[in-house]
């Protein structure tokens, strides 16, 4: 199938966490796949600088600056909008290693509250514009951690997990109206900051992560993932697409060439 163009009325993709990595990349992509994207991240220098690139390529993104685990700026975000077509919920991260007996209860309380809070809020907000569009998409950035779970993982795949079941009953319970839910789970992805972030700033863990990996996938990978499922004609929904490189099998059978 070819990508279909977006129609008048859906042409605005809202895309969170768009200050880097898979979010930036996946900007980038729908800006070239026709989409007047609107870059939404804590870090407003990142987004404005994005979006002056994707600008200067002769396409269209506006930056704005919005912690979707602020519902109240949620709530004022959503307001500029009548109409959308596409949002790609793609804030998260993973925070920490540590076991359920000794892991930190608040590094689990931020990312349920950023994977799943924050994902909860911008769909509810945008959810009327989507569904006014008469051609919505709400695209849900998951994990293989939504899934399967792994020593040390605990609180991210619990986080995982329930935005898991979050794209699966919006699916349910918006049956007949015209708003796709499209699950993208991503496995093993490099990218510049979520090791890094996950192991507050510890480059040696960092790269231990990839260490022998010779392909993971790359935050381009993922978003041309995204960019062909939101551009399948519009009675085409991919309910869940898993994405993994080559050389993982599964949460914990990776293999490396060391």
């Amino acid at each position: 199938m070819t990508a279909a163009a977006p129609a008048a009325a859906s042409r605005i993709a809202v895309v969170t966490g768009a200050s880097s990595g898979i979010g930036a990349a996946t900007a980038r992509q729908l800006a070239a796949a026709g989409y007047r994207v609107v870059l939404t991240a804590r870090r407003k220098d990142r987004i404005e600088k994005l979006a002056a690139e994707i600008n200067e390529a002769g396409h269209e993104a506006m930056p704005y600056a919005l912690d979707i685990t602020d519902r109240a700026a949620v709530d004022e975000f959503a307001t500029a909008f009548k109409t959308i077509g596409v949002l790609v919920n793609n804030a998260g991260g993973a925070l920490g290693a540590d076991p359920v007996a000794t892991g930190d209860p608040a590094e689990w309380r931020r990312m349920y509250e950023t994977n799943v809070i924050g994902t909860l809020n911008i769909t509810q907000a945008l959810l009327p514009a989507l569904t006014a569009s008469g051609d919505g998409t709400v695209v849900v950035l998951s994990s293989t951690a939504g899934f399967a779970t792994y020593e040390g993982g605990g609180g991210y795949v619990a986080a995982k997990h329930a935005e898991h079941v979050l794209a699966e009953t919006l699916r349910l319970e918006i049956l007949g109206t015209p708003v796709r839910v499209i699950e993208v789970a991503p496995g093993m992805v490099k990218t510049e900051e979520f090791a890094l972030t996950r192991f507050a700033g510890d480059t040696e863990k960092a790269e231990k992560v990839y260490a022998g990996v010779a392909q993971p996938l790359s935050a381009d990978d993922v978003a041309d993932t995204i960019t062909w499922a939101v551009t399948r004609p519009s009675h085409v929904n991919i309910d869940l697409l898993v994405v993994r490189p080559r050389a993982q099998a599964s949460n914990t059978k990776v293999h490396r060439e060391l």
